[in-house]
């Protein structure tokens, strides 16, 4: 079975190439092999997205949040979310791969 992705995106940042960047989400996704399940949207007025975002990556049991770039979450990788999914951009196409927690010494 195909692990889950979510596609991860800010109205506010897409503006008018929403569509588009949607449909290039779930694209992405799904060439690299995911099941993918669903869009979350949010906007410039969301509170706490990040925290929100990890809400939805629990509920669904998501393996990677693919998004347009790294601008739609923030001005740095957030890593909060790193440590429970792969963060998948597609422009560039990169992914920033779950990092595990260390193990003590």
């Amino acid at each position: 079975m195909k692990p889950p992705a979510i596609g991860y995106l800010r109205r506010d940042i897409s503006g008018v190439a929403q569509s588009w960047d949607e449909t290039q989400i779930r694209s992405l996704a799904e060439r690299l092999g995911y099941r993918f399940t669903k869009t979350v949207v949010f906007s410039d007025r969301t509170a706490d997205p990040i925290g929100r975002l990890l809400d939805v990556v629990t509920t669904t049991e998501a393996a990677a949040i693919v998004t347009p770039s790294l601008a739609h979450l923030g001005s740095d990788l957030p890593h909060r979310i790193v440590a429970a999914c792969d963060i998948i951009t597609v422009t560039p196409e990169i992914t920033h791969t779950r990092t595990l927690p260390a193990l003590p010494a």
